[in-house]
């Protein structure tokens, strides 16, 4: 019957072949659906597909998020598998596994990930031999590692979000202090996204107006406790979220929505994600959050932040802690 509703022009060319951008999110749980919610309303992808073990769920939250489709830009959106409707995805993103307890390290995460690492990996190699990974799974840089290890890709293929989120709360939080709107704030946090992560004081500012004109140890006491509240209290957000409301999720959505937007168009962002590192600051076969710049081939180029020697031996004491968890890695 609908066949009446239209009148095709008989003179109209065929279309050139289109090469839609895919994504895969795999793990539909709190995470992953921000994740989706917030790619879909800002138009990321042509495909989309959603994987969970939890069939029906995942298939309710598509059925769900499909009754709002006249509301945004277009996006062929489906329950599905890497190895069945995600072949040859663009970007994979990988939120599944574990929840995070209250009170719970990343850390402790670890050898129940890697485990559900090991059972999705086998198919995204095989079936999307040519993607970008995008892990968000908890403890990041640990399973951006495990990815890196698992996978064998080059590791400009293997991102993580790294502390990508951590930087946006501590630039909420100053620019709150400020005033001012947080875009206009650059100040970044570094290492591990956990408890060793630590902020780079030495070259926040604000239209080249540095936070703290001192080094760190000429700063008062007064000032130090100040910027060190700001810290902390960026740093301690996840627990005092998960606490209230048992996870989190829109923050991570948007994050993880920001470098997607890097990678696929090919923006040269400069974003804060976990990658490999070798040989910079010291550091050896870790990968942790450093500035790090992002196009369509994943991670272009890390900067070389001039950090002060307390700095720099905070980052190589953050690469440490998660060095000596990858060496207990039985992969």
């Amino acid at each position: 019957m609908f066949e009446q509703l239209f009148i095709p022009n008989p003179e109209a060319e065929k279309p050139a072949p289109l090469n839609p951008l895919k994504g895969v999110i795999i793990g539909a749980g709190q995470v992953g659906m921000a994740c989706a919610y917030s790619l879909l309303i800002q138009d990321c992808f042509d495909e989309l597909i959603l994987q969970d073990l939890a069939q029906e769920k995942v298939e309710g939250e598509v059925m769900d998020l499909l009754s709002g489709m006249p509301f945004l830009p277009p996006t062929d959106l489906k329950a599905g598998t890497v190895a069945d409707e995600g072949r040859n995805a663009d970007l994979v993103i990988i939120t599944a596994g574990a929840a995070q307890k209250p009170g719970e390290s990343r850390l402790n995460l670890v050898e129940r990930n890697v485990a559900i690492f090991k059972s999705i990996l086998s198919d995204v190699v095989k079936y999307c031999p040519d993607a970008i990974l995008l892990i968000v799974s908890n403890p990041v840089d640990i399973m951006t590692y495990v990815t890196l290890k698992i996978s064998g890709f080059p590791s400009s293929r293997v991102i993580g979000s790294g502390t990508v989120l951590d930087t946006a709360r501590f630039r909420t939080l100053l620019a709150r202090k400020l005033d001012i709107d947080a875009r206009s704030v650059h100040a970044y946090i570094v290492g591990e996204h956990g408890d060793s992560e630590l902020p780079i004081w030495s070259t926040a500012n604000v239209a080249g107006v540095k936070l703290a004109p001192k080094s760190w140890e000429n700063l008062a006491a007064a000032e130090q406790k100040d910027l060190t509240a700001i810290f902390e209290q960026a740093k301690n957000a996840a627990y005092e979220i998960i606490k209230r409301k048992g996870y989190t999720a829109y923050g991570i959505g948007l994050a993880v929505t920001d470098i997607v937007k890097a990678i696929l168009r090919s923006q040269e962002r400069v974003l804060t994600v976990s990658s490999l590192v070798n040989g910079l600051y010291d550091i050896h076969d870790v990968c942790l959050g450093l500035p790090t710049v992002v196009n369509e081939k994943g991670i272009l180029k890390t900067v070389n932040l001039t950090l002060s020697e307390g700095e720099e031996k905070q980052l190589r004491d953050s690469a440490r802690v998660l060095g000596e968890v990858f060496a207990q890695l039985k992969l």
